[in-house]
């Protein structure tokens, strides 16, 4: 948990994906997520916690269902969202939490 805790405090924007491998709308994230990343490259990190494995991490930030997005910056949450978002709006989120 603790390299999770140093990614979340770093000054580059991370996206944290939590998913459950048995959620489609989970599963419809990914090449949205893969999409983000090849268009917004090293400018931020995307990283993904199933719930299921990871119960602490999904309580510490009181997800309640999945996919839950949510995006940090210096260990703050700059913006969260349940369910599917479109790359976009992501994209649109991510380029506001990196200037």
């Amino acid at each position: 948990m603790s390299s999770f805790q140093n990614l979340i405090n770093s000054d580059k924007p991370v996206l944290v994906d939590f998913f459950a491998e048995w959620c489609g709308p989970c599963k419809m994230m990914t090449p949205i997520l893969k999409e983000v990343k090849n268009k917004l490259g090293d400018s931020v990190t995307i990283i993904k916690v199933d719930v299921d494995k990871n119960p602490d991490a999904a309580r510490q930030f009181n997800v309640q269902g999945v996919p839950t997005l949510i995006v940090f910056k210096k260990g703050e949450v700059k913006w969260r969202q349940s369910g599917v978002v479109q790359s976009r709006q992501l994209e649109q989120v991510l380029n506001s939490a990196i200037y």
